[in-house]
């Protein structure tokens, strides 16, 4: 197997040309945000594909947003320094310095969960057999996404020609918290993007879930950390697991990855949602959400760190063009196209009506506390000027939509931050957990 080398979350990843890649082999490929693409629409807002740039500091790249951008939804601007109650909701500002929250690192005398530690291949998987691949130079300088182009009409629709089939190997990381007696029901906390060398650092999450555990702050849980299939973005597994807006990737972790944790760390998981939690970062973060708004049956708890609603979503699907970007905001583009893939046109047998998801559908029992940076991705894609790569706009157009629905949510805007910021991360990651579980007990876990 030969390595890869990969940047960081949601934006460009590399391969080797090779038809296997581990996830877990992973290092950093320098990409920044483009800016605003060239022969963008930016002055047209009753064009197709329009990118409103008002409010931007284009000075940075990625350019720096001010939440009190007028086409941002209000918010409570709190000190610096500090993050919003454990009880608070709706939209909060903070920054622009992140203090480290004591709960995050390792404390003397409190008592560790152990992990297991297991591996799952696409040999073995029913709904990721085979695995997805993209290769692209190894040293990416020549990425199939920086030199990748459009569909004839539709600066959504990103062509990818170097995707096939190939396989897939990651691991599975699974946290028990002290004190487990074997055959006890447990809630749980399943994230994307883990595995000991994935994305997520599980030593700050299970750091943070022993001193909160312990101080009673959470309920004792496990926590499942599912490596990623590889790469990432258009024609790359990691995006096509995480990226699709389906109930699939709900469905491959349900019926492939709990039984084998149950049967390789010796647990019991709880079957009742109010006892289920999903997180992620990056397209892991809304492949959170996307399990929960899906199989709402199965997760009512997410949590996620910038999390990618933008159109990310490949292949091009004419029944939702704009993928995760249209949870929340109508489709910018023209009727919707045809399909077109490596060049081949097929017909599109359902159009999209352009109608956002989360504002024309009955409201879900999701809690959700997610944040976003302000210098969060913006266009790392050149191609895709489509009106729905802005990292901070789509979170921020979720956090409107949510309200509208009465829905329960925590948003939090990071000021002097960028991409799953780890400042961010290691300054709220006890006060997010916490709100996020909040209401549960352990005596409405039924169905078990």
């Amino acid at each position: 197997m030969k390595p890869f080398r990969a940047f960081l979350l949601g934006t460009i990843f590399c391969a080797s040309a090779t038809s296997s890649v581990l996830a877990a082999d992973v290092g950093a490929c320098p990409h920044d945000s483009v800016g605003v693409p060239p022969q963008s629409n930016t002055t047209d807002k009753t064009q197709p594909f329009f990118i409103d740039t008002s409010g931007l500091d284009l000075k940075s790249a990625p350019p720096t947003r001010d939440p009190g951008n007028p086409a941002y939804p209000t918010a409570t601007a709190l000190p610096d320094g500090t993050v919003p109650s454990t009880t608070g909701n709706g939209n909060f500002v903070i920054g622009p310095t992140h203090p480290v929250a004591p709960d995050t690192v390792a404390h003397q005398g409190v008592p560790h969960g152990t992990v297991h530690t297991f591996t799952m291949s696409s040999a073995d998987s029913v709904r990721y057999r085979p695995g997805t691949v993209r290769d692209d130079a190894p040293d990416c300088r020549n990425s199939a996404l920086e030199h990748a182009t459009t569909a004839p009409g539709d600066r959504s629709n990103l062509i990818v020609t170097t995707s096939h089939a190939g396989n897939w190997v990651r691991n599975i990381d699974v946290y028990v918290p002290a004190g487990y007696h074997p055959g006890k029901t447990m809630p749980f906390l399943v994230f994307g993007d883990g595995g000991a060398n994935g994305f997520t650092n599980e030593t700050q999450l299970f750091a943070t879930l022993d001193n909160l555990i312990r101080a009673g702050r959470l309920p004792a849980m496990v926590a499942i950390g599912i490596g990623s299939g590889g790469q990432d973005a258009q024609g790359a597994e990691r995006g096509r697991e995480y990226d699709t807006v389906s109930g699939t990737y709900a469905e491959w972790v349900e019926h492939e990855v709990l039984p084998l944790v149950e049967r390789n760390a010796d647990v019991r998981l709880t079957r009742d949602p109010n006892g289920r939690a999903t997180m992620g970062i990056s397209s892991s973060g809304v492949a959170a959400f996307t399990m929960a708004w899906f199989h709402p049956e199965l997760y009512g708890r997410v949590l996620a760190y910038s999390p990618t609603m933008v159109n990310q979503q490949w292949p091009h699907d004419t029944a939702l063009p704009g993928g995760a970007w249209e949870y929340h905001s109508a489709w910018p583009g023209p009727s919707a196209p045809d399909l077109l893939v490596h060049g081949v046109t097929f017909e599109a047998t359902t159009q999209s009506t352009g109608a956002p998801l989360i504002p024309n559908a009955p409201r879900k029992p999701i809690r959700y506390w997610f944040e976003t940076g302000d210098r969060d991705l913006f266009y790392p894609v050149a191609a895709l000027a489509d009106g729905m790569h802005d990292w901070t706009l789509a979170n921020e157009n979720m956090a409107r939509v949510l309200a509208a629905k009465g829905y329960t949510y925590q948003f939090v805007f990071a000021r002097n931050a960028g991409h799953v910021d780890k400042g961010v991360v290691a300054q709220t990651l006890p006060e997010a957990l916490e709100w996020v579980w909040a209401g549960y007990s352990p005596t409405r876990a039924k169905g078990n």
